[in-house]
């Protein structure tokens, strides 16, 4: 599994998705967009050393990476809440999933959302339907990484 962490501001989701990522084995963790990087002080206050351990990568252009990606047999799918967007717990596990995340207050971008294979989205029964991106990112890790077991 890989997760493309898309235009996450708060340095600290980011070490917490670093952390989730560590835990539940991500083969390899994307930084795209204006996602910050380690070494930062802030990642590391809730990485706890994750961030030495998984592997990851830089990348600036989101599109060429989604289409590398796709290329190497990887389902593209957007980790968002809305209309028409399939349950995580009936993802086909018929290939890899390439996980993108989006910002915190506006989600995944309308021009990104077009290039990903399909959305999909935590059951959520209570009133809010949100969750911190970096909540959301270790639950669907953990969802994601029980296909594997």
């Amino acid at each position: 599994m890989f997760i493309l962490a898309h235009n996450i501001r708060s340095l600290h989701n980011v070490g917490s998705i670093f952390r989730s990522a560590e835990v539940f084995a991500v083969d390899k963790l994307f930084l795209t967009g204006y996602t910050g990087v380690p070494p930062q002080k802030e990642i590391a206050k809730t990485a706890l050393g994750s961030e030495d351990r998984v592997v990851w990568e830089k990348a600036e252009d989101i599109f060429s990476l989604i289409e590398k990606l796709r290329a190497e047999g990887y389902a593209i799918v957007g980790l968002e809440t809305g209309e028409n967007v399939k349950s995580i717990t009936e993802l086909p596990s018929d290939r890899p999933v390439a996980l993108v995340l989006g910002n915190e207050v506006t989600g995944i971008e309308h021009d990104v959302r077009e290039k990903l294979d399909f959305l999909t989205e935590i059951p959520m029964p209570g009133h809010k339907k949100s969750l911190n991106v970096s909540v959301a990112a270790g639950i669907a890790m953990f969802v994601l990484s029980r296909k594997k077991w």
